[in-house]
């Protein structure tokens, strides 16, 4: 059985949608990052980072969400949630997976933690503007792509683990001036995704609840 370790809202959210989506079992065990759990050496045997989240696999300890998703459908290649390697469409697929760990979720962590990157509060708070400057832009992009789509997922007709990535960053903006919803493309991506029983469900064991994007 997995164990996924998280923090409610935290990146754990795309793993534990693909587990939830997977119909897999597996545990879910929470760390008390406010209280400083992450920080604790029980945990950073798991993660020396000290970052959440963390999946258990046997005898295998993962740590990086895009890694933990890559693993997931990699070892349920069945299921169809990334297309065939060595295929263009499976290109696609990491190239898009790639953008949305190293440049919109590596800006997210600019804009909530502000704070490290500055040596006084008016500091941070231009810090912050500019962050969140970038990340309309990059939001911007991904819209133009959803108009590019095929189908109503990210990447075409199919669901893939690219999506409850996506879809976790997009829930993430949510507090911003101009969130992800505001955009057309978007909102009906995060309304698609919210009705599907496994997000649904995700939610509900994290604990989380309105504003859901």
């Amino acid at each position: 059985m997995y164990q996924l370790y998280f923090n409610p809202g935290s990146a754990n959210m795309a793993p534990h949608m693909l587990l939830k989506e997977l119909g897999v079992p597996h545990e879910l065990v929470r760390v008390d990052q406010e209280g400083g759990g992450h920080r604790r050496p029980e945990y950073l045997k798991l993660n020396p980072s000290g970052r959440i989240p963390v999946l258990i696999d046997g005898d295998l300890v993962l740590f990086e969400t895009a890694a933990i998703c890559l693993h997931l459908v990699d070892k349920h290649a069945d299921k169809g949630f990334a297309p065939a390697l060595g295929t263009p469409e499976r290109a696609e697929f990491y190239k898009w997976l790639i953008y949305l760990t190293n440049t919109l979720q590596a800006e997210l962590i600019t804009y909530f933690y502000s704070d490290r990157l500055a040596d006084d509060a008016a500091m941070a708070e231009r810090v912050k503007a500019h962050a969140e400057e970038r990340i309309g832009g990059m939001l911007d992009l991904l819209e133009a792509e959803f108009g590019k789509s095929a189908g109503p997922f990210f990447l075409g007709e199919r669901f893939t683990a690219v999506d409850p990535y996506l879809f976790m960053l997009s829930r993430w903006t949510r507090g911003m001036k101009n969130p992800a919803r505001n955009r057309p493309h978007f909102h009906r991506f995060q309304q698609m995704m919210l009705a599907r029983p496994a997000v649904r469900a995700m939610f509900e064991a994290e604990g989380l609840g309105e504003p859901y994007v």
